[in-house]
Formats: C-alpha cells, sequence, structure tokens
C-alpha cells in the first residue's frame, strides 16, 4: 500500500495525481489539498485539517464528500501536516509520497522537510518522499544506497539535516566523493549528477537529505 498525502500548498508546484495513482493507492487530502483531490476527480479516503484556508462553501462540499473527516480546532500542537502524516505512518504502508507540501510559507517548508526523519526516529521503514513539479526529496540514515538515473530530475544534491553527516562516498557521480566530512552549512554536494545508469552513495554518520531536482 502507498498512501498518498495532499496538502494545500501552491497548486502549480503539484504534478498531475494520475501520474501517482495506482491500485494500491490511497489518497489522503490535508486542508485545501481536499479541494485539489475532489476537483481532479480523486474522492480521498479520509480528510484532516482545521480548514481554515478553504471557503465555506469548499468546506461543506468537502463535509459532504469525505466520510473520514478528520477537523481540529486551529489552536493545536501539530500542523495539519503532521496529523495526516501520524495517521499515515500508523497505517504501516510501504511508502508515503507528499504533495502540496512545498512553496508558500518558509516555515511550512523547513518543518515539512524535518517530517522527514519521523520515521527514523520511530525505526521505522516506511520510505516518505517530498514531490513537487521540479523536486524530489527523501531523508535517509548510515548506510549504502543505490539511486538510478532520471534523465527529469538530473541533479542530485545532498545536505546534512543534522550537524554533520560523515564518511560521504559518491560512486558513479560528476563529482565524486570519498569518506568526506560534510557540516551543516557546506554547500559542497549541490547538483551533483550521475555519469552512468545508477550510482551509489554511502556515510557512517549522521541524517542526509537527498533532493533530486530540474531546473
Amino acid at each position: 500500500m502507498i498512501i498518498n498525502l495532499v496538502a494545500g500548498g501552491p497548486k502549480n508546484l503539484i504534478p498531475e495525481f494520475h501520474l501517482y495513482d495506482g491500485r494500491n493507492v490511497i489518497w489522503i487530502g490535508i486542508d485545501r489539498g481536499v479541494s485539489y483531490l475532489l476537483n481532479a476527480g480523486i474522492k480521498p479516503s479520509a480528510a484532516f485539517g482545521d480548514f481554515d484556508s478553504v471557503s465555506e462553501a469548499e468546506l461543506a462540499e468537502i463535509e459532504e464528500a469525505v466520510s473520514d473527516l478528520n477537523k481540529f480546532k486551529p489552536e493545536k500542537d501539530e500542523t495539519d501536516m503532521e496529523l495526516a502524516l501520524n495517521w499515515a505512518l500508523e497505517q504501516e504502508p510501504e511508502s508515503i509520497k507528499v504533495f502540496g507540501a512545498t512553496g508558500g510559507r518558509l516555515d511550512h517548508l523547513m518543518a515539512n522537510i524535518q517530517l522527514l526523519v519521523k520515521p527514523l526516529q520511530d525505526r521505522s521503514t516506511v520510505h516518505i518522499e517530498i514531490i513537487d513539479t521540479k523536486n524530489i526529496l527523501y531523508v535517509k540514515e548510515p548506510g549504502t544506497y543505490s539511486v538510478s538515473k532520471i534523465d527529469e530530475f538530473k541533479y542530485i544534491s545532498f545536505l546534512p539535516i543534522t550537524p554533520a553527516v560523515s564518511g560521504l562516498t559518491l560512486e558513479n557521480f560528476k563529482y565524486p566523493l570519498n569518506d568526506c566530512h560534510i557540516p551543516m552549512g557546506s554547500t559542497l554536494c549541490i547538483s551533483n549528477e550521475l555519469i552512468r545508469g545508477h550510482g551509489n552513495f554511502s556515510f557512517s554518520e549522521g541524517i542526509l537529505l537527498v533532493v533530486r531536482s530540474k531546473d
């Protein structure tokens, strides 16, 4: 099972939903993201949010269309995204894809990126990606990983989201590295590219944010 979460970020940054649909996919709407799904002809299995970013007419449509509606007061300790993500992780899916989480407010973007570490904190194996029309983001803990070349997203950047990442090695990349220490704030690993069909990256300490991008 794959759970797709759709939040209310700028619509122009959200890919076409049909590219990520399938038999084992469950769609979940978050605040204005519920309206995005309904307008695309997709009825979400559940919805989460305080719905302070939708009109009264849109909220009425949401309440009529979605049976599993989880409505919260605006005064709460978690964002709508975190509440939905917590629910998604409890379902123990194969992976979670998050849309509508970029653009707009920078504090929301930074919080959403930090939410990617939730499975690591809980020792879960669920893979989470934030996806928009120009980027795919995910995090990894120490280990060795393979990445395949995607022509549409040719740039691959590596950023520590802990104070540092140690032992970073990049193989089959245009700019290879061997056992390199990358402190937070370094731009050394921005805009790398694969030189073959696939490459490997590995590191020994820290948490690494991987960003695949296109111009």
